[in-house]
């Protein structure tokens, strides 16, 4: 089984380094008003735990699996967090593969298997992407940290099949 795979790529769900900084920035607020609000106890102790539970929450969401890429000889599979469907794009029906950027946006959310506007989006974190057009139309953008990996993989599994 493992022979016929040609990509292999794991996107986490809390290593976008935006969400991280934003995540930080809150954290750092309620140890700063933890700080300076002496006089209140009890929402200094609130500050406190709200501010050590979003690093926690953090650290947690480090390590939690968004979503997984597997390009093999004749499709791409995509398997998602816990209930989410397994989506498998066959090479067959693919008739343009591109090298783009995800968005133009800088702030971008987490999207597993998001139709929108004709386009089936895949994001966990990064600004890369690799843009597939089947023959229906339909564009299937899966971001990526390795983009020229899931290029080559991909162009390598239709150069066989």
């Amino acid at each position: 089984m493992d022979q016929d795979r040609i990509f292999v790529e794991r996107q986490y769900l809390g290593r976008d380094m935006t969400w991280i900084s934003v995540r930080m920035v809150l954290a750092l607020f309620c140890f700063i008003v933890f700080y300076l609000n002496v006089d209140h106890f009890p929402s200094q102790q609130l500050f406190f735990i709200v501010g050590s539970s979003i690093i926690v929450v953090s650290v947690i969401m480090m390590y939690l699996v968004h979503y997984r890429t597997v390009v093999t000889q004749h499709n791409i599979t995509l398997s998602g967090l816990w209930t989410t469907s397994l989506v498998k794009i066959d090479l067959n029906a693919i008739v343009k593969v591109e090298k783009k950027n995800y968005s133009k946006f800088v702030f971008n959310n987490p999207v597993y298997n998001l139709h929108k506007n004709g386009k089936i989006r895949f994001y966990a974190g990064g600004k890369d992407a690799v843009w597939l057009t089947d023959r229906d139309g339909l564009v299937y953008i899966i971001g990526t940290h390795k983009q020229e990996a899931l290029y080559n993989g991909i162009m390598a599994a239709k150069a066989n099949s």
